[in-house]
């Protein structure tokens, strides 16, 4: 899952002059100069606030989220979109999921507001994650679940930015657990070594920590971790990116299956008594090398 980031460029403008013609010229050139950064502004301002509409469709060969394999470290194919008007945006996702409950897919509902302050990018929103048609038995509660985020993006120079990401969940997976995230990442944009390709260097590091699950589900805390991640992305002619990342988790096996109840789980770790009594293992949350291809247009691109 991917956040939508946006950064809006600042420009500045400096005039000199030395003497009377220096003086004369600035005279001349400061209701000009004034004028056009007036307009400038003005079409700034336009743009940011005029309608803009993304759309994405990618393939991945696994669906990783926060360093855990949803797709059963299979390939997961999805598409999105999202409008955003004067700051305030709508989204969704479908994606392909494999999990326990055998969902159609998991199909993300987003909503929010997008803020420049202080040289800062804000991005506070909701994030719901529906799962649809998913097989439940002996009252299992759904999957579908409610986070809610603020993302703070700055960039720290023209090829350095730094993302910090603080979300919440009431209620994890249906699991009765609060979920609390936090997550720090750096973009590096990389000298081009072609006019038409752009590409950078990303990494991550995330913190998930939860509160007890339900008494019907045991009454136990889910295991907190700890996720990472580094890789590169290409982007050709701007609307086709290739993504190569590692991720990686400090879960052990056995706290994998209890985060994931993964059904091919297999037997001989350690057991515990109150979360994993049989000592089932899990592989879903250990180091992978993912590659995702996506294709993106926006609306004034469509029209051209």
């Amino acid at each position: 899952m991917a956040v939508v980031q946006a950064r809006f460029p600042g420009a500045g403008m400096a005039l000199r002059a030395t003497g009377w013609a220096g003086l004369i010229s600035a005279s001349l050139l400061v209701p000009s100069a004034a004028a056009d950064l007036r307009l400038a502004q003005v079409a700034d301002t336009a743009a940011d606030d005029a309608l803009k509409v993304e759309t994405k469709v990618f393939l991945t060969s696994d669906y990783i989220y926060r360093g855990v394999s949803l797709s059963q470290h299979k390939p997961s194919a999805a598409a999105s979109g999202e409008a955003q008007w004067h700051g305030l945006y709508v989204g969704t996702n479908a994606q392909s999921v494999d999990l326990p409950t055998q969902p159609a897919a998991e199909i993300t509902w987003a909503a929010g507001y997008r803020w420049s302050m202080a040289g800062f990018e804000m991005d506070l929103g909701a994030q719901y994650f529906w799962y649809p048609g998913e097989i439940l038995v002996d009252g299992q509660p759904a999957t579908s679940y409610v986070e809610y985020a603020l993302e703070v993006d700055r960039e720290v120079t023209k090829e350095i930015a730094l993302t910090g990401l603080l979300a919440y969940s009431p209620n994890v997976s249906g699991t009765g657990a609060w979920g609390a995230y936090a997550e720090a990442a750096v973009e590096i944009s990389l000298p081009t070594f072609r006019a038409d390709v752009e590409w950078q260097l990303n990494g991550g590091i995330g913190y998930w920590r939860f509160g007890n699950t339900s008494p019907m589900q045991g009454g136990f805390p889910l295991p907190a971790y700890t996720n990472w991640h580094v890789g590169l992305e290409f982007t050709f002619k701007k609307h086709l990116i290739l993504d190569l990342v590692y991720s990686d988790t400090n879960l052990s096996k056995e706290d994998c299956f209890v985060f994931t109840g993964d059904p091919m789980a297999t037997l001989g770790g350690v057991p515990n008594p109150v979360s994993n009594p049989d000592g089932l293992r899990s592989p879903l949350c250990g180091a992978t090398l993912v590659g995702t291809l996506t294709v993106k247009f926006g609306l004034s691109e469509l029209k051209n």
